[in-house]
């Protein structure tokens, strides 16, 4: 059945009410055949067989043939806006957009006529003409299709500043930018942020020529940073803030000992940069090209992970057993925090305190670490390596402060590593595997598995599993087995709903995927014992700062991935961690105000 939420994210007030399907986020085509039939058309000459809920552009990509084309993206409905795709349809007056239209038995499809090809020339040199040339400082320049199609088409390149060259770049806190003067007006950005997150923060302001996107003037929307305009804008118009330069020049500061940690999702997304298959794991290389680039130590988060995951279970032990705030909600998201703290503040107290893997990460190598190792932690430089661009504005966060200093300092999204990797010339296929560095670069498949949707939840209801467990085995009775695999929780699906034993205690949860679906289940909190929350599609798989593109069959392959890593691991459960264990052994002997400030965080309502 269908449900209702607000167009702006949940029930916030001033949405108006818009259907939404618990299903994977997927638009389709209007007047998409039901039943789709099997049709032959001919296309180039060459008869084929395909069927008639596909586009044209979509039974010539099945058969070998590309059709150039920038504004479309499986996740939203064809809207046809560059008209680089037109093809030639006999029959047919106009040359048709190949990404909108749909076969039909018979029809007789020309890709390259010289019609054709004048009308994509022509197209191609306006949008290319009026995206400002910034190539020198773009992170996507190396697999940028407007560079590719001028070269591939002959575009003679010009500029018309008089339309776009004085249009604004409107940054987002510290964490994401759109660049008028790069816009090609495709509006995937608007779809992505209105009609998949359900944030309605970017609209379209003026009319024909000077028509562009701009943030709202509703000063009851807000931008919750989760980069899913950047992901789905085809030629980075919207995009990270950059923090690649500044990372360098630490690096090449000698007086510096800097640090590199990577996000569990990372390691099967970045090797698609570089030509290697959707989901590919590619831990080893990239460790390598940290190195390479010249981080002094390369950790991974999956290790702080399994210390977020132990100390979630207590809390979710605890809140249970002493009847505290129920439901708990996983606050590991920073998007979702965002989307928390401006538009339903009433459920703060419900989101854990703990903090996310990264920022654990952070304070764990500028206390433990930094002591180990006979460092001053302000000489240690944090660079997380993350698949967000939220996740720039956590570590600024004020509340996550340790000793007055912030955990980590920077972060470089997916895109950027790449970007620095390739102008440097290291080709990760290329590279020779390397570990990643102890004490901290073990880690279990409870760990791993936090980069996909669910995996927050499954990791810490096997650790709660095992820690009620441990305590009811020391009565007489019934003995309490260990669960490893609560696949109820996984998939890309956006809302998942399921009761769950652990330890004979039987919870009722959520798992959503994706803000725009979490709009059901706060306005039916008291439903639930346990929720996971993760602003993009996906997950960190999803993230706003993985690789170009990301789409829901990419999605699936990186979480398909992460699965198997975690099968494959000896150890599976957080609390098998044995590094973990003693660090958590560490911090608690220092202290509770260290353990507190390391571990734990508040948030609080935006103003």
């Amino acid at each position: 059945m269908l449900k209702y939420m607000s167009a702006g994210g949940g029930f916030a007030s001033g949405g108006k009410k818009v259907k939404i399907n618990p299903k994977p986020y997927r638009c389709t085509i209007p007047n998409k055949p039901k039943q789709p039939k099997r049709c032959k058309i001919k296309l180039n000459g060459k008869v084929i067989t395909c069927m008639t809920d596909q586009t044209i552009m979509q039974a010539a990509y099945k058969h070998g043939i590309q059709i150039p084309g920038f504004c479309g993206h499986p996740d939203f409905i064809p809207k046809g806006n560059c008209r680089i795709c037109v093809v030639e349809v006999t029959g047919k007056r106009c040359l048709l957009t190949a990404c909108s239209t749909l076969v039909e038995n018979g029809m007789e499809i020309f890709t390259e006529t010289e019609r054709v090809q004048k009308a994509r020339n022509l197209n191609l040199d306006f949008i290319f003409a009026e995206h400002i040339e910034k190539c020198a400082s773009c992170i996507w320049r190396f697999q940028c299709k407007l560079l590719s199609f001028a070269e591939k088409y002959k575009i003679l390149i010009t500029t018309f500043n008089d339309r776009k060259g004085k249009r604004k770049t409107y940054k987002f806190a510290n964490a994401v930018e759109i660049d008028g003067t790069q816009c090609i007006d495709c509006r995937n950005c608007i779809d992505a942020c209105s009609l998949m997150q359900k944030i309605d923060y970017l609209e379209l302001k003026g009319k024909g020529s000077n028509q562009e996107v701009v943030p709202t003037e509703d000063k009851k929307r807000h931008c919750i940073l989760c980069g899913q305009c950047a992901v789905h804008c085809p030629v980075s118009a919207a995009q990270e803030q950059a923090s690649w330069q500044e990372v360098e020049k630490e690096i090449n500061n000698e007086t510096k000992v800097v640090v590199a940690q990577f996000a569990p999702s990372i390691r099967v997304s970045i090797g698609e940069d570089f030509g290697m298959p959707y989901g590919q794991v590619a831990t080893e290389h990239l460790v390598s090209g940290l190195r390479q680039l010249g981080f002094d130590y390369v950790f991974d988060v999956s290790f702080f992970a399994d210390i977020t995951t132990i100390i979630e279970a207590e809390e979710l032990i605890g809140r249970i057993q002493n009847k505290k705030i129920m439901p708990m909600i996983t606050s590991c998201c920073p998007g979702w925090v965002n989307y928390a703290e401006f538009y339903h503040p009433e459920i703060l107290p419900n989101l854990t305190s703990v903090r996310s893997p990264q920022i654990h990460g952070g304070g764990i190598i500028k206390t433990y670490w930094a002591e180990k190792m006979k460092i001053d932690p302000k000489n240690i430089v944090v660079v997380s390596i993350m698949p967000c661009t939220a996740k720039k504005y956590e570590i600024a966060r004020k509340e996550m402060k340790i000793n007055g200093m912030q955990g980590v300092d920077y972060v470089l999204t997916t895109r950027e590593f790449s970007f620095m990797m390739k102008r440097r010339n290291i080709i990760l296929p290329n590279l020779k595997k390397s570990k990643a560095d102890n004490p901290m670069g073990e880690y279990s498949g409870g760990g791993v598995i936090f980069g996909g949707s669910g995996g927050v939840m499954e990791s810490a209801l096997r650790t709660a599993n095992v820690m009620i467990c441990k305590e009811r085995n020391k009565r007489p009775g019934k003995i309490c087995r260990s669960r490893i695999d609560f696949k109820e929780v996984r998939g890309l699906t956006g809302i998942k709903e399921a009761k769950v034993d652990i330890g004979g205690i039987k919870l009722s949860i959520a798992v959503v995927s994706g803000i725009g679906y979490v709009g059901s289940i706060i306005s039916n909190l008291q439903k639930y014992d346990y929720v996971e929350v993760m602003a993009c599609p996906g997950g960190c798989i999803g993230g706003g700062g993985q690789p170009i593109p990301t789409t829901e069959e990419i999605r699936k392959k990186r979480m398909e991935a992460l699965y198997k890593l975690d099968k494959s691991k000896k150890i599976r459960k957080s609390t098998d961690n044995k590094q973990a264990l003693e660090i958590l052994d560490w911090l608690r002997e220092k202290g509770e105000k260290l353990e507190h400030s390391v571990l734990h965080t508040k948030y609080k309502r935006v103003k």
